[in-house]
């Protein structure tokens, strides 16, 4: 594991627990959606560049598109790295969030940000330490 992808594996986890913080924090305080919002796109974003380093550097899967996080996803995907299509719903929402100025879509979504999609967050998490302890 190289220098770069160690810092982005340990940020990723650091964010990761950070985003299951707000499953104690009150919701209805709109300081809390739009820091959970925040966090949950952060935690995101690492998680598919992680995703990228351990497809290039376990697998040595290279022919993707650079930056795009729907590729790294569906190839994440057919190596078996994660499980469904949540994966893409996580997406479109994160991609959502990015003009979310009101705080709308964040309500809209907060209870299955701090849920379900912190647990897949988590069992990536818990699929890649699999993988990064067995090499």
């Amino acid at each position: 594991m190289d220098g770069k992808f160690k810092k982005r594996w340990e940020s990723f986890q650091r964010s990761l627990d950070a985003l299951a913080e707000a499953r104690h924090r009150d919701m209805s305080d709109s300081f809390v959606l739009s820091g959970t919002s925040a966090k949950f796109s952060i935690t995101f974003d690492l998680s598919w560049k992680v995703m990228k380093d351990i497809l290039v550097q376990y697998y040595a899967i290279t022919d993707f598109v650079a930056g795009s996080p729907r590729e790294v996803l569906r190839k994440a995907y057919k190596a078996n790295m994660i499980s469904d299509d949540t994966w893409m719903e996580m997406l479109k929402v994160r991609n959502q969030l990015t003009h979310d100025y009101d705080g709308i879509i964040v309500k809209e979504h907060c209870q299955k940000i701090i849920g379900e999609y912190t647990d897949y967050l988590y069992a990536f998490k818990e699929r890649a330490e699999t993988l990064l302890d067995g090499r």
